[in-house]
């Protein structure tokens, strides 16, 4: 499947919202998501799966897994399941649902892949990025398979990340500020925010929200490494960093 197009092969339907979201999709650019230009080579490919489902008591929702604490990057970081390409994976999306199988004991068979978003290159560590988007049309229980990696899964309700309550900035001890979420007692941030606010905005979701709420990281906090979602970034930082998101 070559970058932003759709899957229709299942023989399923697709949910109403879906063609909103994929009509825009199909336009995306990588600078919707930043102004980091992605290389035509080189580079560590690389996939995450964002992945949206539905339940009766909250509607649409998307996968998000928190870090294990004990990690030595991104610890205790939420995140959208994925990582490093394998050389038998066939395309970004295997990369995705191979991953997210090893991590949270996603079937692969309960997903169908919608499209593959533009490669977004995080220059602080050379990493490619590909955020696969799906439906998740069969959802099952899900759960840490490896505890030494991921410490937590949750569903996070659309309505709830566009709740203009729920939604604020961060500022890194470096610096760097950026968007945000909190939800089901999580603090989404980074790259998982920057590719969430941008396709929020995509779908026609986001309210309106106030940016004066901003805050601090502990200084703990791991270092800044998305290329999407930045808001504010001292000069030191602005070629590890995207653009505001509008």
């Amino acid at each position: 499947m070559t970058e932003h197009e759709t899957r229709h092969d299942t023989g399923r339907d697709l949910p109403a919202w879906c063609e909103p979201l994929l009509t825009r999709v199909r336009s995306a650019r990588t600078e919707d998501f930043t102004r980091v230009p992605t290389p035509a080579d080189g580079g560590r490919a690389s996939a995450v799966l964002v992945l949206l489902g539905e339940q009766p008591e909250h509607g649409l929702d998307v996968l998000i897994l928190q870090r294990a604490a004990t990690l030595r990057t991104h610890a205790g970081q939420p995140a959208f399941p994925g990582g490093a390409c394998d050389p038998d994976d066939v395309d970004a999306a295997a990369t995705a649902l191979r991953e997210a199988d090893e991590e949270v004991g996603l079937d692969p068979g309960s997903v169908t892949v919608l499209a593959q978003l533009p490669r977004l290159w995080i220059p602080v560590s050379d990493f490619v990025v590909t955020p696969v988007l799906a439906w998740w049309h069969r959802p099952h229980p899900v759960h840490p398979r490896e505890p030494a990696e991921v410490a937590h899964v949750a569903r996070l309700p659309i309505a709830e990340l566009v709740d203009p309550a729920n939604r604020v900035r961060v500022r890194h001890p470096s610096g760097w500020i950026g968007p945000a979420f909190q939800s089901r007692g999580m603090l989404v941030w980074g790259f998982t925010a920057g590719v969430l606010a941008a396709l929020l905005e995509m779908a026609g979701w986001s309210r309106p929200w106030s940016q004066e709420r901003v805050l601090d990281l502990p200084p703990t906090s791991p270092p800044p490494t998305p290329a999407v979602g930045t808001e504010e970034q001292p000069a030191e930082l602005d070629k590890m960093a995207g653009p505001p998101l509008s």
